[in-house]
Parts: structure tokens; sequence; C-alpha cells
């Protein structure tokens, strides 16, 4: 028997690698599975070189429990090492097994090495008290050999009696990680880091009802099931992100969408990335239907190294508003730290990161200009994901241009230049200014929206959460002014050359000013009186654009309000000087009654903007029963 010290530069290596090396302990299984799922990938290479010649066989992973020994087994078939190798990987921590041979066979599909051998084994300390390997060698004449170690730099290595090619890791679970001696938690590591990994995963075995082999049939006519215990294989060897999109159909990626998310509603559609230069990547990325929800859940994309899941967290990857995304992103060319845990910065980081935005941006455009109804119809699902993207990153602001849409109040959907050549000749304003006029509830603002159409003005729907923020951006950049329809009378919003005349004196309004003034939170409304059509209402309610959109944009996050504190609720009670109504009120001698008719326009105005609650709706109701009698 060979006894020895592990070649490294302190004795305190292993607790170094408990503590800092991996984040999280259960990384462990992932690291020794994937250095077994190396190892088969190396002699499948090595086959296809000639360099080995005998029988593969079917190559296979298992991983082995045994509660009552307390001890964790990693099996595979593969490419097996010799005492020199074992000496060589495991004793000199310096080396990389996989680094060396990807490098050897780096003209010969050997890419799909994983990590550096050394160190992923190690990680096997964090979790053991002592690690055994059983080791032979595919090469003619092999000896099979045993290593062991109790986590110190001390080791023995002896021959054993192995009749399999392949490597045994067997891990003797320490008193402190007894969890990873359940069942069910370690189908959950192998089920998180492993489901798509390209060698076949094999978990002890499940059952599973089969038709009956001797054909019987059951009294509807079908053949019987019966019980049978089979194999319980973890993984998806061939993944949908690794086909080419030829050989998938709908279906297919639905079920794939359904295997990375089971009991979630389908997607809208899919971008399957597909790029061998200048970096290697695919994946699949999904559509879920967002319509205003910027509460979905993040961290839905899954990154991969070689088929390896590495993390969920991919803000350094993808730009932000991508993280509204669901799917799949696998590359080698990612940088990792060395345990895999985290990405390391790297120029490669931004190339992938801008090159996921454009594809994502070309394949909005193609379905745009390939069936513009049918991405219509997709348009409020997706609306906010383009809103984000289009305020958080300008490349892809330039790039949704052609494809972005702006809805009005019937239904009708225009592109930004389709837009502003439809209201160009009725709201242009006297300074040559274009305003788009909009809601964010046709519901809510019924009337004024039907004033606005009889005026031969559109109304457009701004209802999504980042409205305000993206109304501030279009303005910006499409050189226009957006106006809410609540937010003045419509000859404030749209100023034409022509004013109406007002048929009250200046002395008579300011004798009915106290009169509004004193049924209204003068805190909160400022009583005002404008020159308007004798059509429009007596009584109207506006806010402020500014003072409203900074309130929302407070209320989202943004817009350079924090130093502000809470923005107060101001409106603006605009009372119609050539309206019937305000000239009864003017004229009524009994001062209870022109109290209640006031107060009754007033109401009615608040009613028409939902502001009319509790008390005050009572009263309203109460009188206008009164009013009618």
């Amino acid at each position: 028997m060979q006894q020895g010290t592990i070649n490294i530069q302190t004795e305190n290596i292993f607790p170094i690698i408990k503590k800092f090396l991996y984040s999280d302990t259960e990384i462990f299984l992932r690291e020794l599975v994937s250095n077994a799922v190396d190892a088969s990938q190396k002699l499948r290479t090595l086959s296809k070189t000639g360099e080995f010649n005998q029988e593969i066989k079917d190559l296979r992973v298992e991983v082995i429990l045994d509660k009552d020994a307390k001890t964790i087994t990693v099996r595979d078939n593969g490419i097996g090492m010799t005492a020199d190798e074992v000496e060589k990987y495991i004793n000199q921590i310096a080396f990389s097994g996989a680094k060396e041979f990807a490098e050897k066979y780096k003209d010969k599909d050997a890419n799909a090495m994983i990590g550096a051998f050394g160190l992923g084994f190690y990680s096997a300390f964090m979790v053991s008290e002592k690690v055994r390997i059983q080791t032979l060698s595919y090469q003619d004449g092999a000896k099979a050999v045993e290593w062991e170690s109790d986590g110190s730099p001390q080791f023995s290595m002896k021959e054993i009696e192995k009749n399999e090619r392949g490597t045994d890791i067997i891990l003797h679970i320490a008193e402190d990680s007894t969890e990873f001696l359940e069942e069910a938690r370690l189908n959950e590591i192998l089920s998180k880091y492993c489901k798509f990994l390209p060698i076949e995963i094999k978990f002890g075995t499940r059952k599973t009802f089969v038709e009956d082999p001797s054909g019987e049939k059951d009294e509807n006519g079908n053949v019987k099931k019966i019980e049978k215990e089979i194999d319980n294989i973890i993984n998806n060897t061939s993944p949908a992100w690794n086909k080419t999109p030829a050989d998938l159909t709908e279906e297919d990626y639905k079920n794939f969408y359904n295997e990375l998310y089971p009991f979630t509603e389908d997607p809208l559609f899919h971008i399957h990335l597909n790029v061998d230069y200048p970096f290697n990547l695919t994946g699949i990325l999904y559509f879920p239907r967002l319509k205003n929800n910027m509460e979905v859940q993040k961290n839905k994309i899954q990154l991969y190294s070689n088929q390896v899941f590495i993390t969920d967290n991919v803000e350094n990857i993808v730009p932000d508003f991508l993280n509204l995304l669901h799917g799949v992103i696998d590359s080698p060319d990612i940088p990792l730290n060395v345990s895999r845990s985290y990405l390391q910065a790297d120029s490669n980081v931004k190339k992938i990161s801008n090159h996921i935005n454009k594809k994502v941006a070309d394949k909005l455009n193609q379905m745009f200009k390939d069936d513009r109804e049918d991405f219509q119809s997709k348009w409020d699902d997706i609306e906010v994901f383009i809103q984000y993207g289009m305020l958080s990153d300008d490349k892809f602001y330039d790039r949704s241009e052609k494809f972005a849409l702006l809805k009005n109040t019937k239904d009708e959907y225009f592109t930004f230049e389709e837009y502003k050549e439809k209201i160009k000749a009725a709201q242009t304003d006297k300074n040559d200014k274009l305003v788009c006029l909009y809601t964010h509830s046709a519901d809510a603002h019924h009337a004024l929206i039907e004033n606005a159409n009889d005026r031969g003005y559109d109304v457009l729907v701004m209802d999504s959460p980042l409205a305000s923020h993206y109304i501030q951006k279009l303005e910006g950049k499409l050189n226009v002014s957006f106006a809410r329809v609540d937010a003045d009378t419509l000859d404030k919003l749209i100023q034409k050359d022509e004013e109406i005349p007002s048929k009250l004196s200046e002395k008579e309004q300011e004798n009915l000013k106290p009169i509004f003034e004193g049924n209204v939170n003068k805190e909160k409304y400022v009583v005002q009186f404008e020159s308007l059509s004798e059509t429009e209402k007596p009584v109207q309610i506006t806010q402020s654009e500014f003072m409203r959109r900074m309130k929302e944009q407070q209320a989202l996050g943004g817009g350079g309000m924090h130093m502000m504190g809470s923005l107060p609720e101001m409106y603006n009670l605009v009372v119609n000087s050539n309206h019937p109504l305000i000239s009864k009120i003017l004229g009524e001698k009994n001062e209870e009654k022109q109290k209640d008719l006031t107060k009754q326009a007033i109401d009615l105005a608040m009613l028409s903007n939902g502001l009319l609650q509790g008390e005050e709706l009572t009263k309203f109701i109460n009188r206008s029963l009164e009013l009618i009698d």
C-alpha cells in the first residue's frame, strides 16, 4: 500500500475549500456527477478518434445512497484512472484533468469538459469525513486502485480487484451533513443541477404502471396495467435548446417549457438562440403572459455551462428587462469562478448580453413584419416588457421603434410614426406642438373621451404600470407632448388660436368663487373659472399632468422625486363660466338652494372622476332624490 502527503502548499487547504471555495455545500453532488459525466464524455471522444476500440456499452452515471452505511457513491463507467493518473489529478491539486484533456483533443469534439477535476473532487470533503476512490482505467493491462483520505493531507492508495471500467467516488458522510443521506434531498439536488446533463443519470428506482405483457384485458377491453419497478433516470440528455429549430415543432417548445416550469400557463412565443461566433451560446427564451404584471417572478432564466446548471440569477448576463423572460441560456464561454458558483468579470459577458438584446429585438421585429395582426393580438401581454426594455436600454429603444405600438380607445394599433401622422392635422396646437391625449382607463374617463372624440381628437390607452416613465421617454424622443384627458379642459390641453368669450364678468366670477370654495376642501381643490363652450360640463375636475405624473413616478420609483417627500393629492375644480347652470346659480336668490345647486354640480364632477365616496356620496344620492321629487 502506498501512503503519502497530497502535494499542496498548506495543510489548511481543506478548511479553505469548505469555507470559501463553495458557497453552498449541496454543490458537491453537482461537481462529482459533472466529473463522472466528463469521464464518460472522454471515453466517447476516444472511441470516435479510434484510440479506444472496445465496446463502450451504455454510458451511465449512477448515484447510490446507502443510508445504513452512511455513504453516497457516484459511479461511472467512463475513462477511469491509473495509479499514476490518481497521483496526478487527485494528489497534485494544481493539475486539471479536464482542461488538459480538452486541450489535447480540442480539434476532436472534446470541448464538453466541465471544470477542473481536482477542485471539483475536493468539494466532496465539505460533507464527508472520509472519501474513497475506486477506479479502473480503460487502458489495456491497467490495474484497479483505491485511494482514500480522511480530509487531511494524508492519503493511502492500494491495488484492488475491480472488474468494471470506470470510477466510484464513495463519500462517508460526516455527522454535520446527514441531511444528504435523505433520498428526497439528493433527488432535489440532482433534479436542480443535473436535469439536462448529456449522460444518463440514475438515482435509485421508481414504480410505474405499464401494460401487462401477457396482453390480458380488463372489462372495458383495454390491456391491463401492472406495476413495475424501473430505473429512476433524473435527466433529459438531449434538451430542446441543443437541437436545431428545424427539428422542433411548436409542441416541442411548449413541452420543453412545461418541463422547465411545470403547472404554468403556456408562454406566448419563444426565441431560439444558437451562436457559434464570436462565442458559443445556445438557449431558448420564452415570453410569458405579462399583461400589466410587473411582479412576475424574476430569476426564471436558467444558466447552464455545457448542460450543467449554474444559477438562475443571470443579472450580469442579460439586460435587466430580459429578466422578465423565462428559459435557458447555455454557454461554455461564460466565465465562472473556479467553483462555478458565480460569474467573473469578462468582456464576453458584455458581448453575450448585447447579442441576446439584439436577438430579442430582431425576433420581435420579424414577428411584427411577418404577421402584424398576430403581433397586435399579443401586444397587451408584452407591452410592459417592451416598455421596460425601451426605458432601460437605449439600444433596445432604437431597435424597438420599428415595432413598438400605441393603442387607442377604439382598439386600433399604430407605430409611433403612423400615430403622429394620424393626429397631426387635428392635434397640433397653436405653438406647432403635437399633443397626444391619453387615458389610463377608458371606463373611468368615458365622458371625457367621448367629448374628445366629438371634437375630432383621438385618445390613447396608456395603462401599464410604467406609463408615466414611458410617456416621459417618448416625449423626449418623439418631440411630442402627452396629456391625460383629465389633466385640464380640452381647450387648454390642445390650445388653438380661437378664444371663447365669457358670459360672466370678472366681478360675477369673483362673487361666485367663494360659493364654490365653500363646498370643497380648499387644501385639496383649487377653484378656477374658464370660458368654455356651453356644451361642456358646468364643472370639471382636472389634475395637473406634471404633478400627477411625478406622483405616479414617485410611487413606482424614479422620476427624481425622492427628495420631495410624499406629494399631496391636488385637483383643479374648473367652473365653466358659459354654462347655463352657472348663470342660474349666480342668479339664485335662495341661499340654501344656491348652495344645493352648487354642491350638486360639484358632486356630479366628482362622481364622474371617481372621487365621491362615503358620506358625501350618500348625501349626493339623497339630494338627487329630493331634486327629482
